[in-house]
Protein backbone atom coordinates (compact mmCIF):
# COMPACT_ATOMS: atom_id res chain seq x y z
CA UNK A 1 0.00 0.00 0.00
CA UNK A 2 1.63 3.24 -1.18
CA UNK A 3 -0.41 6.10 0.32
CA UNK A 4 -0.17 9.49 -1.36
CA UNK A 5 1.60 12.23 0.60
CA UNK A 6 1.48 16.01 0.86
CA UNK A 7 2.71 17.60 -2.36
CA UNK A 8 1.38 14.82 -4.61
CA UNK A 9 -1.16 15.66 -7.28
CA UNK A 10 -4.56 14.32 -6.22
CA UNK A 11 -5.85 11.69 -8.65
CA UNK A 12 -8.85 12.95 -10.59
CA UNK A 13 -11.99 10.88 -10.11
CA UNK A 14 -15.69 10.81 -10.85
CA UNK A 15 -17.97 8.70 -8.66
CA UNK A 16 -21.70 8.37 -8.00
CA UNK A 17 -23.03 10.02 -4.86
CA UNK A 18 -25.94 8.99 -2.62
CA UNK A 19 -28.40 10.55 -5.09
CA UNK A 20 -26.80 8.58 -7.97
CA UNK A 21 -25.35 11.80 -9.43
CA UNK A 22 -21.78 12.03 -10.69
CA UNK A 23 -19.38 14.03 -8.53
CA UNK A 24 -16.01 14.87 -10.10
CA UNK A 25 -12.98 16.21 -8.28
CA UNK A 26 -12.14 18.31 -11.36
CA UNK A 27 -15.40 20.25 -10.89
CA UNK A 28 -14.24 21.35 -7.43
CA UNK A 29 -11.06 23.12 -8.55
CA UNK A 30 -10.77 26.44 -6.72
CA UNK A 31 -12.09 24.95 -3.46
CA UNK A 32 -10.40 23.00 -0.71
CA UNK A 33 -11.66 19.42 -0.63
CA UNK A 34 -11.50 16.99 2.27
CA UNK A 35 -11.62 13.49 0.80
CA UNK A 36 -12.09 11.04 3.62
CA UNK A 37 -12.05 7.30 3.12
CA UNK A 38 -14.07 5.15 5.51
CA UNK A 39 -14.67 1.38 5.59
CA UNK A 40 -18.46 0.93 5.75
CA UNK A 41 -21.55 3.11 5.92
CA UNK A 42 -23.77 2.94 9.00
CA UNK A 43 -21.24 1.21 11.25
CA UNK A 44 -20.59 2.82 14.66
CA UNK A 45 -17.16 4.35 13.94
CA UNK A 46 -18.09 5.56 10.49
CA UNK A 47 -21.31 7.10 11.83
CA UNK A 48 -19.43 8.93 14.59
CA UNK A 49 -16.93 10.28 12.06
CA UNK A 50 -19.63 11.37 9.58
CA UNK A 51 -21.75 13.07 12.24
CA UNK A 52 -18.75 15.08 13.48
CA UNK A 53 -18.16 16.31 9.93
CA UNK A 54 -21.89 17.01 9.49
CA UNK A 55 -22.04 19.09 12.66
CA UNK A 56 -19.06 21.20 11.49
CA UNK A 57 -20.63 22.26 8.17
CA UNK A 58 -20.64 25.99 9.02
CA UNK A 59 -16.88 25.92 9.68
CA UNK A 60 -16.22 24.04 6.42
CA UNK A 61 -18.26 26.62 4.52
CA UNK A 62 -16.25 29.45 6.10
CA UNK A 63 -13.06 27.79 4.86
CA UNK A 64 -14.49 27.21 1.32
CA UNK A 65 -14.05 23.49 1.96
CA UNK A 66 -16.08 20.65 0.46
CA UNK A 67 -16.31 17.32 2.30
CA UNK A 68 -16.49 14.07 0.30
CA UNK A 69 -16.72 10.68 1.98
CA UNK A 70 -15.66 7.64 -0.07
CA UNK A 71 -16.33 3.97 0.72
CA UNK A 72 -16.82 0.73 -1.20
CA UNK A 73 -20.55 0.81 -0.36
CA UNK A 74 -23.23 0.72 -3.06
CA UNK A 75 -25.16 3.93 -3.81
CA UNK A 76 -28.29 2.46 -2.20
CA UNK A 77 -26.53 1.99 1.15
CA UNK A 78 -25.09 5.52 0.97
CA UNK A 79 -28.61 6.89 0.41
CA UNK A 80 -29.80 5.17 3.61
CA UNK A 81 -26.78 6.48 5.56
CA UNK A 82 -27.34 10.09 4.44
CA UNK A 83 -31.06 9.92 5.21
CA UNK A 84 -30.69 8.14 8.56
CA UNK A 85 -28.07 10.54 9.91
CA UNK A 86 -29.13 13.67 7.99
CA UNK A 87 -25.68 14.06 6.48
CA UNK A 88 -25.09 17.35 4.65
CA UNK A 89 -22.25 16.37 2.33
CA UNK A 90 -21.75 13.86 -0.47
CA UNK A 91 -20.88 10.24 0.10
CA UNK A 92 -19.37 8.55 -2.95
CA UNK A 93 -19.52 4.91 -4.00
CA UNK A 94 -16.19 3.30 -4.92
CA UNK A 95 -17.36 -0.32 -5.17
CA UNK A 96 -14.42 -1.45 -7.30
CA UNK A 97 -12.06 0.54 -5.02
CA UNK A 98 -10.24 2.13 -7.98
CA UNK A 99 -10.17 5.55 -6.31
CA UNK A 100 -9.06 4.01 -3.01
CA UNK A 101 -6.27 2.26 -4.93
CA UNK A 102 -5.26 5.53 -6.62
CA UNK A 103 -4.95 7.28 -3.24
CA UNK A 104 -3.15 4.26 -1.76
CA UNK A 105 -5.69 3.53 0.98
CA UNK A 106 -6.81 0.05 -0.14
CA UNK A 107 -4.75 -2.72 1.37
CA UNK A 108 -4.29 -5.46 3.89
CA UNK A 109 -6.11 -5.03 7.20
CA UNK A 110 -6.32 -7.15 10.35
CA UNK A 111 -9.35 -7.46 12.57
CA UNK A 112 -9.90 -10.01 15.34
CA UNK A 113 -7.14 -12.23 14.01
CA UNK A 114 -8.37 -12.22 10.40
CA UNK A 115 -6.62 -10.60 7.46
CA UNK A 116 -8.49 -9.09 4.54
CA UNK A 117 -8.25 -6.29 1.97
CA UNK A 118 -10.16 -3.11 2.69
CA UNK A 119 -10.10 0.66 3.00
CA UNK A 120 -7.85 2.27 5.56
CA UNK A 121 -9.41 5.26 7.37
CA UNK A 122 -7.27 8.06 5.94
CA UNK A 123 -8.26 11.59 4.87
CA UNK A 124 -6.67 13.92 2.34
CA UNK A 125 -6.95 17.70 2.29
CA UNK A 126 -6.71 18.78 -1.34
CA UNK A 127 -5.87 22.41 -2.05
CA UNK A 128 -7.53 24.73 -4.55
CA UNK A 129 -5.08 23.65 -7.31
CA UNK A 130 -5.73 19.93 -6.88
CA UNK A 131 -2.64 19.04 -4.86
CA UNK A 132 -2.62 17.10 -1.62
CA UNK A 133 -1.96 19.66 1.09
CA UNK A 134 -2.14 17.37 4.12
CA UNK A 135 -2.80 13.73 5.00
CA UNK A 136 -4.70 12.84 8.17
CA UNK A 137 -3.96 9.27 9.19
CA UNK A 138 -3.77 9.33 12.98
CA UNK A 139 -7.06 10.23 14.64
CA UNK A 140 -9.99 8.74 16.52
CA UNK A 141 -13.29 8.82 14.62
CA UNK A 142 -14.92 11.10 17.19
CA UNK A 143 -12.04 13.61 16.87
CA UNK A 144 -11.58 13.55 13.09
CA UNK A 145 -13.48 16.78 12.41
CA UNK A 146 -11.55 18.58 15.18
CA UNK A 147 -8.18 17.34 13.91
CA UNK A 148 -9.00 18.77 10.46
CA UNK A 149 -10.32 22.00 12.00
CA UNK A 150 -7.16 22.41 14.12
CA UNK A 151 -4.99 21.92 11.04
CA UNK A 152 -6.97 24.55 9.07
CA UNK A 153 -6.77 26.99 12.00
CA UNK A 154 -2.98 26.62 12.09
CA UNK A 155 -2.65 27.80 8.46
Amino acid sequence: MQTLVAGDKAPLFSLQNQADQTVSLADLKGKKVLVYFYPKAMTPGCTTQACGLRDSKAQWDEKNLVVLGISPDAVKRLTKFVERDELNFDLLSDEDHQVADAFGVWGLKKFMGKEYDGIHRISFLIDEQGNIEHVFNKFKTKEHHQVVMDYLASK
